[in-house]
């Protein structure tokens, strides 16, 4: 059997093969290629070693990584599809097959691999799945749970309103369709752009997958088969957006220590024996560090042990009656660690489709993330609905930290994932509150998904071409409620009169030449950094001694940043005298207001995993509200740390009228001439155009197994 690879302009790589097993191995054999670097950083996150060659920075990580037990539940979970699905684990096996033998020549042409002295490793049938659960292990934003406990604690429950919004760390994305009767062609569109941390190399990767089975274009998860996410056969295209369901809970625990070993109370008020181990953790520079690792029948304990909380609660375990034992642990349960599944069942059924109905039968066996899906194909047909397992247990669980020693608390079962209607021939999909609604507790402002809708109802029809003007739209709805403080104000100053002026009659657009956009934002990091300084917050301003891998969500400035027109809009904020805030940051910005546009200080910040010596990235239009979401963290950062992390328009007349972008490049080597070479068109919010016809692409390499030459 033979598989050949061949490039376009932009390097992407387009891959036949005769058979679907050829295809995958191919798949891992180019991904290593192109990506060494990316695959063993993220297989190495996903086993808690990252910190063995990348040093202290990673260690938070790798021990998060170890104690909620990633590597074994991806053990588990490929264990579990050998039973199951042989054909999806053999699959799996083939594409391991291929980054193995690609990785060698992948490493020697990456130069990180020489600069922190790192040796590519052997990947194991499960490691794909490792990938998957470590690049998503954080999507249903669970330690937002931690920071609500803390404000409840200290503000009471109303702060979970207040503070309701998309958070840090949190992944969105845009996605709308729009169907026959909404385009130039009679035939559906899907567009979007998947919202997450921006980083070089980039977080998806474009591939074309071909063999006699099917022949698939998309956006692929470096270390992972297929195309999960956003993909066109030719006959059906599907895309997704993060659901926000709440589907993984925190317990807090009460165990003990005993002669045996290590003891959780039981709901049944019995003390129950908890699995534990120790593991070591190497440092690069610093040796080695030693953890404990325990597990309740809740799951994994990630915070805390036996002798208490860090500081947060609790010290010693006293003996005696079980009643006041204080809670000393916080354990973590999330599906996969309890079915054992991760969704890889749905991976060759979606690259099989051939119609919204398939799409929609392969998605029954999805897992995690829990994401909204739309889907359309050749005849017309659409799909709008959540995939994915969310619990049925009580809303308690969802909202905040529950007791594993009190009875109720317990999973009951799944939610029936529930569908949607294409209204009007438009469906959109932006984080927001709607079809996800039961499922979970915080949802994105509804702006962004308002503001396509807007867009999209300009026009009675729109073609493929015409879409990418809505990817990068830069109107900023949730400025209206601290605009509004600001032209209530009376007696000010020469300086901040003018100033004021010139932002009330501002056009609310994130332009990257807007020096409005600029002052609006000086304004606004003024107020939340004001706001964050009241002694109101004061409880708020030192987060508990969580790990460091959780302590974004615990930032009071950030949460402060993102819910700021919910603060700036309840009717009462705990003795707060806001339009005195506003007033006094208008006065503070009016003294030396920026002089330069929003793209001055409005950058690209990539995460890299190795630091490099001060560079200057481009500057960027948007922000978090917009739909070109570019996303800096108000009162903290202008840089952005996340945005769209691809974009994208499928075209169900003409796939090869379908287009593409990523934030940087296909090729994830330095220096390389497709290593950063989609940048500027990425920033114009210009895509390329998708090719399909193998007579326009370039052969790059040919692959005949030594047993066909024998």
């Amino acid at each position: 059997m033979t598989t050949e690879t061949y490039r376009d302009a932009w390097g992407i790589p387009h891959l036949r093969a005769t058979s679907a097993r050829e295809l995958a191995r191919a798949q891992g054999r180019v991904t290593a290629v192109d990506r060494a670097w990316q695959l063993e950083v993220e297989r190495h996150r996903a086993r808690g070693t990252s910190a063995s060659f990348l040093g202290t920075s990673a260690l938070s990580w790798d021990v998060f990584a170890r104690r909620a037990r990633l590597d074994d539940t991806a053990r588990r979970c490929f264990s579990a599809l050998e039973r199951r699905d042989p054909e999806t684990a053999d699959w799996v096996r083939a594409y391991v097959e291929g980054v193995n033998a690609g990785l060698p020549e992948g490493a020697a042409r990456t130069p990180e691999f020489a600069r922190v002295g790192l040796a590519p490793g052997r990947w194991e049938p499960w490691t794909p799945l490792g990938v998957w659960l470590g690049t998503h292990i954080l999507f249903a934003g669970f330690p937002a749970k931690l920071w609500r406990e803390e404000a409840i604690r200290h503000l009471g429950p109303d702060a979970v309103g207040l503070f309701a919004t998309d958070g840090p760390g949190t992944a969105g994305s845009n996605g709308w369709l729009l169907a026959g009767t909404r385009t130039t062609t009679g035939r559906p569109l899907l567009a979007g752009d998947p919202h997450r941390f921006l980083e070089e190399p980039g977080v998806y990767q474009q591939i074309r997958l071909s063999c006699p089975e099917f022949d698939v274009i998309g956006l692929a998860v470096p270390g992972v088969p297929g195309m999960a996410h956003f993909a066109h056969t030719g006959p059906v295209a599907w895309s997704i957006t993060n659901a926000m369901a709440d589907y993984q809970d925190l317990y807090r625990e009460r165990l003990r220590r005993t002669g045996a070993g290590v003891e959780a109370l039981s709901p049944e008020g019995v003390w129950q024996r908890a699995l534990r181990c120790v593991e070591v953790v190497e440092v690069a520079g610093e040796g080695a560090v030693e953890i404990e690792v325990i597990e309740t029948e809740r799951g994994p304990v990630i915070v805390g042990g036996p002798e208490g909380l860090g500081g947060l609660e609790g010290t010693r375990v006293p003996s005696g009656r079980t009643d006041e034992v204080p809670p000393t642990a916080i354990a973590l349960r999330y599906p996969p660690r309890v079915t054992e599944d991760l969704g890889f069942s749905a991976l060759l059924p979606l690259l099989r489709a051939r119609t919204v109905a398939d799409v929609d039968h392969a998605l029954d066996a999805w897992t995690e993330p829990v994401n909204v899906v739309q889907a359309a194909d050749t005849t017309g047909a659409v799909l709008h609905r959540i995939a994915g397992r969310v619990p049925i247990r009580p809303r308690t669980n969802r909202l905040r930290l529950v007791p594993a020693w009190e009875k109720g608390h317990e999973w009951q079962g799944w939610h029936t994932p529930p569908y949607a209607p294409v209204d009007n021939g438009i469906a959109v999909m932006a984080n927001q509150r709607g079809l996800a609604t039961p499922l979970g507790i915080e949802f994105a402002p509804p702006h962004r998904a308002n503001r396509i809708r807007t867009l999209l109802d300009q026009r009675p029809t729109w073609s493929a071409t015409d879409v990418p003007a809505i990817h990068t739209d830069t109107h900023l709805a949730s400025a209206e409620p601290l605009l509004t403080h600001l032209a209530e104000l009376k007696t000010l100053t020469p300086e901040a009169t003018r100033l004021r002026e010139r932002l009330l009659s501002w056009n609310r657009h994130m332009d990257a030449d807007s020096k409005e956009a600029a002052v609006y934002a000086a304004l606004r990091t003024a107020v939340v950094r004001r706001l964050a300084a009241h002694p109101a917050f004061a409880d708020l301003t030192e987060p508990p001694a969580y790990p460091e891998v959780l302590l974004p969500w615990m930032s009071l400035t950030a949460r402060i940043g993102f819910a700021l027109e919910h603060l700036l809009n309840a009717q009462e904020l705990y003795g707060i005298d806001r339009r005195e805030t506003v007033r006094a940051a208008l006065e503070e910005i009016a003294a030396a207001p920026p002089a330069t546009p929003w793209s001055d200080t409005h950058r690209v910040a990539p995460w890299r995993a190795l630091s490099e010596g001060p560079y200057t990235e481009p500057g960027l239009a948007g922000d978090h509200d917009c739909v070109n979401c570019t996303t800096a963290v108000p009162g903290i950062t202008d840089l952005a740390a996340r945005g769209p992390a691809a974009r994208y328009v499928w075209d169900l007349d003409d796939r090869e009228n379908s287009r593409w972008i990523v934030p940087f490049g296909a090729d994830g080597v330095p220096g390389s001439p497709h290593h950063r070479d989609q940048l500027p068109f990425w920033l114009g919010g210009d895509l390329a155009q998708v090719v399909t016809d193998w007579t326009r692409l370039t052969l790059e390499h040919t692959d005949i197994p030594e047993e066909a030459h024998a």
